[in-house]
């Protein structure tokens, strides 16, 4: 299952170090509540696999007794890849452990009207030259789409013409680097934990309304998806509702002046039905924060309080609710989520492969 919360005690204290600065094994044995020689051992393991390193120039001395030697995160020299599959545009880039952007490329590709092989190709040349220009080794890949993907990867997207696309394979082959696909709506929640200082983060939702509607959940053990199944509120049943010809995108419907009597009770009536259904989702899964990120909310800037009025009247309270304001935000997010997953969660694994 992708993204889950750290489990072991090696993963427990990278995350705590990777969002640190400067930070010494007491603090990571108060932070995560494990014993000394836990975090002993596993301080080690991370220092043996480069992940982390001491600065004994920082070393601070308490009387007696060994000095507390700070110890923070090394710089690694492999990279991880993150893919974001897009309708028209796909997102590729490569991150350091820290989350920083190295590199990255948006790729023009009409996703829905090519075959998929020759989409995993166009992905693959792409990384070798992102890979070539940094002269650094590629540990990990993870992918993200619409639609929904089971536990072993394969995607089913109807607005990609999609049923069960399995990318592992190839790029497997092709790298020899552990390859992980998730949902878009699974990899929201993702970059939510992984930024989260606690170990155990307050639960989330998202929902991405698009071309597609997806959403997931925290949950005690990591994500899980929520299966939603509304094709009137995704942008083609919105452009049908307006029963137009000629406003085909999503674009025409927020901005043509001569069809707004038709377009501006369709949007909002899209706007207040994204509320409501996420209205019921608070009231079955509770969460603390929703995170919605798409079209419907960044491209349509009337969109937000509609819809926000629907999410309190449905839940019957008060909601955090969030917004990815723009789509390169929501992209990059994302692919940097799935990139640092495997090593997040399975830092020594990963570092072994």
């Amino acid at each position: 299952m992708a993204f889950s919360h750290p489990r072991t005690p090696v993963a427990k204290c990278l995350h705590m170090v990777r969002l640190g600065e400067l930070t010494s094994r007491s603090e990571l044995i108060k932070a995560t509540g494990l014993s000394q020689p836990t975090i002993t051992r596993a301080v080690s393991a991370l220092i043996g696999a480069g992940y982390i390193s001491e600065r004994s120039d920082l070393a601070r001395s308490h009387g007696r007794g060994r000095p507390t030697v700070p110890i923070e995160l090394a710089e690694p020299h492999a990279v991880h890849a993150g893919v974001s599959v897009g309708t028209e545009s796909t997102y590729i880039a490569l991150f350091d452990l820290k989350g920083r952007t190295l590199r990255s490329i948006d790729l023009q590709l009409p996703v829905a009207r090519m075959h998929q092989d020759d989409l995993i190709q166009h992905i693959m040349a792409a990384l070798n030259r992102l890979t070539a220009s940094v002269h650094r080794q590629l540990a990990t890949v993870g992918v993200t789409a619409s639609g929904t993907v089971t536990a072993d990867g394969r995607v089913t997207a109807p607005n990609l013409g999609w049923e069960n696309v399995d990318f592992g394979p190839q790029m497997r082959e092709q790298f020899s680097v552990p390859v992980q696909v998730s949902s878009v709506s699974a990899a929201i929640v993702g970059s939510e934990m992984q930024s989260s200082r606690r170990l155990e983060p307050p639960s989330v939702l998202a929902l991405f309304a698009d071309d597609s509607i997806a959403c997931a959940v925290t949950t005690p053990t990591g994500v899980e998806p929520v299966g939603v199944y509304r094709d009137d509120l995704t942008t083609q049943g919105l452009l049908d509702g307006i029963g137009e010809a000629s406003i085909r995108t999503l674009e025409a419907a927020v901005t043509d002046a001569k069809f707004q009597t038709l377009s501006r009770p369709a949007l909002d009536r899209r706007a207040r039905g994204l509320g409501q259904l996420v209205g019921e989702l608070c009231q079955q899964h509770s969460p603390a924060t929703v995170v919605i990120a798409g079209s419907a909310f960044i491209d349509d800037p009337l969109a937000p309080a509609p819809f926000a009025q629907a999410v309190r009247e449905t839940a019957g309270r008060q909601v955090d609710l969030r917004v990815l304001p723009t789509h390169r935000e929501m992209v990059r997010d994302i692919a940097r989520a799935a990139a640092l997953d495997l090593v997040l969660t399975q830092p020594l694994a990963v570092a072994a492969a």
